[in-house]
This record gives structure tokens, C-alpha cells and sequence, in this order.
């Protein structure tokens, strides 16, 4: 038996029955194979944090005891399935419950190399977070937030339905279905605003605001070129309408971009900015959300898909088993959070 301080050797009563034989204290001493709990811990956390290679490596380096590589991936994607089943019980629902903060829902997606080519896998996941200080829309991009004070992320390689229903079900065991402070915030995919609307209706919305800022520079590029004079005016002009109007700022702005587009140049870009943000005329409201110090952008689910999606799965021949995708992009996320440790009292 391999134990978190290296190999024992035990000795217990094996007893027959009518319905086959059993160590009859392994369960009442937690033994289920040939690791203890402790000992797939430690390999688990191996296992989330480096390839099953380098986790290998790692378990003999710190703890100077031998497990096998197939192992690692073994012990590393059952208990990925086993916290994934446990979430309806997990004591999280009611620290969430208990955070007076703000609840945001940031989701996006991420590819991974499965068995059956690159995939997508969505990722939601579910912060409370403290109002930060007041804001500027000169200052949107140099204030620090607090972090997090609770969090939770679901994620899967499955169409927009069935997630929409995982994260419905996620929604409304943390009590955000019903909540009275949510807001949802992403990039301008259609399917994620679907969603929203689908599972969170009454949710606050904002299109992530490095977006839209991207989406202004990339169409007064396409008109007046790229590093001229005139594209670093209209661009700041077009930043400031947008950070301190909204809606109504952006569409005045346009409006005085297209009346001095040069002759014989499209104005097909600006047709298509104007198109993109039309599709979000109640998710601009930045100048407000910064007064009040709330979050202007998705940068937690794009640095969430970076942490937990790219740094892990996108290793060099890497390809996943797409059922193995969820539940090990929510174990790593589980494992920064106080969950982690219930994940192994519990069990």
C-alpha cells in the first residue's frame, strides 16, 4: 500500500461470504486500491498542475515514492469524475450564499486537441466580488479589483444546449438564478448571450469592454490605415465616446467618423463596427460600472481559459478523451479554491 509517506506493508483479516470475499476494515480505514486517500491526493494535485509525465516525476522528487505514469492519469481523471459527481453536495452553495458581494457570471470557450479533433470547451464560472473604488473612464484601464471573495467554474466539450442546462443547474445551486445582483459578462458570441438569456434573464450584461475597444481600432485601421495620424485620433475618440457614452456616446461618434471617411475609401468597417455594437446597446454602459468600481470585462474567464484550458491541455502531442475534458478543467479550478480540501475530509 502506497500512503502519502511512501510504502507500508499491512496485514488484515480477509473474510468470505455467500456474496464473495472482502479486507473487511479497508473501507472503515479509507483503503480503496492500491493508494491510499492521501497518496491520490497528492498525485491528483500532481496531476492538475503538470503533464502526468512531469507529475510523475514530481511525486518521486518530493515524495520519494514511485507511481506510474498511467497511474497518475488514472487516479488524476477519477477523482476529477468524483468531485464532478459530488458538486450538489459540496458546502460551497452555502459560503456563496453567504458573500454579500456582487455575483458575476464571465464565460467563454477555449480549443483542446481531443481524440476527435479540436473541440471547444465552455467554461462559466461564478466569482462574487467587492465593489472596487470609483472610477474614471480616463482611468478604465489602470485600477486594480479585488479579487474574488468565492468562486465557482463549470466546463464541458458538449453543444450550447446541454452546457446551457449545466450552467442552469450550477445557477441555481449557488442561488444565482434568483439573485437580485448579476451580471454576465463576455465577448460578442452569440451563443454566450443566448445562454444568458436563457438561464440568467434577469442578469445585468456587459460586452467585455478590451473587446469592443479592440473592435473601434481594428475598423479605424481598416479606414484611415494603420499607425497614421488620423487612425490614433479617431481611435482615442472613438475609445472616449464609447468608455463615457455608451450607447448614445458611440453611435454620435460614428456618425462624425462617417461623415469624414476619405473619398473613395469603404466605410464597409465602420458599417460592420456599428453592426457589432448594435448588438449590444444595453451592455455599454462602462462609464456607470466604473463610477460604481464593477467590472468592465471578461479578463477573468479569458485568464481562467489561459490558467486552466491552455497551460494544462495544450501540451506538445496532447490529445484528450472529450468526457475526460470537464471534469479536469473543473478540478483544476477546484483545487485554488477552500473545495479542495473538503474535496479529500469529505471522502
Amino acid at each position: 500500500m502506497t500512503t502519502a509517506f511512501g510504502s507500508v506493508r499491512l496485514t488484515r483479516e480477509y473474510t468470505t461470504g455467500p456474496d464473495g470475499g472482502a479486507f473487511a476494515a479497508d473501507a472503515a480505514s479509507g483503503i480503496d486500491g492500491p493508494l491510499t486517500l492521501q497518496a491520490r491526493r497528492v498525485v491528483a494535485l500532481a496531476g492538475v498542475r503538470q503533464s502526468f509525465a512531469k507529475a510523475r516525476q514530481l511525486v518521486l522528487e518530493l515524495c520519494g515514492w514511485t507511481v506510474g505514469q498511467e497511474a497518475v492519469r488514472g487516479v488524476t481523471h477519477a477523482e476529477a469524475r468524483r468531485a464532478a459527481a459530488d458538486r450538489p453536495g459540496r458546502a460551497d452553495a452555502a459560503r456563496f450564499a453567504a458573500c454579500p458581494e456582487a455575483i458575476e457570471v464571465p464565460i467563454d470557450a477555449g480549443k483542446v486537441n481531443t481524440l476527435d479533433g479540436w473541440r471547444d470547451v465552455e467554461l462559466a464560472a461564478f466569482p462574487r466580488r467587492k465593489a472596487g473604488e470609483a472610477a474614471t473612464p480616463e482611468a478604465w484601464d489602470d485600477r486594480d479589483l479585488p479579487p474574488p471573495t468565492a468562486r465557482a467554474v463549470v466546463a464541458a466539450v458538449e453543444g450550447c444546449g446541454p452546457f446551457a442546462e449545466r450552467v442552469r443547474r450550477e445557477a441555481d445551486r449557488l442561488g444565482v438564478t434568483t439573485a437580485a445582483d448579476v451580471t454576465v459578462l463576455a465577448d460578442g458570441a452569440e451563443w454566450i448571450w443566448n445562454l444568458a438569456e436563457a438561464v440568467v434573464p434577469q442578469a445585468a450584461g456587459v460586452l467585455d469592454v478590451y473587446h469592443a475597444v479592440e473592435a473601434v481600432a481594428g475598423a479605424v485601421k481598416a479606414v484611415w490605415g494603420e499607425g497614421t495620424v488620423a487612425a490614433a485620433a479617431h481611435t482615442d475618440a472613438g475609445r472616449r465616446a464609447l468608455l463615457a457614452g455608451g450607447k448614445s456616446g458611440v453611435e454620435a461618434w460614428l456618425g462624425s467618423a462617417f461623415a469624414s471617411v476619405p473619398a473613395g475609401v469603404s466605410t464597409e468597417p465602420l458599417l460592420g463596427l456599428a453592426g457589432y455594437l448594435g448588438k449590444h446597446p444595453t451592455r455599454l454602459d462602462y462609464a456607470g460600472r466604473l463610477a460604481s468600481g464593477r467590472s468592465i470585462g471578461s479578463g477573468q474567464i479569458e485568464g481562467a481559459v489561459k490558467q486552466l484550458v491552455n497551460q494544462r491541455f495544450k501540451k506538445t502531442g496532447a490529445r484528450w478523451a472529450v468526457a475526460n475534458v470537464g471534469p479536469l478543467v473543473e478540478l483544476i479550478a477546484l483545487c485554488d479554491t477552500p473545495d479542495w480540501r473538503d474535496l479529500w475530509v469529505a471522502a
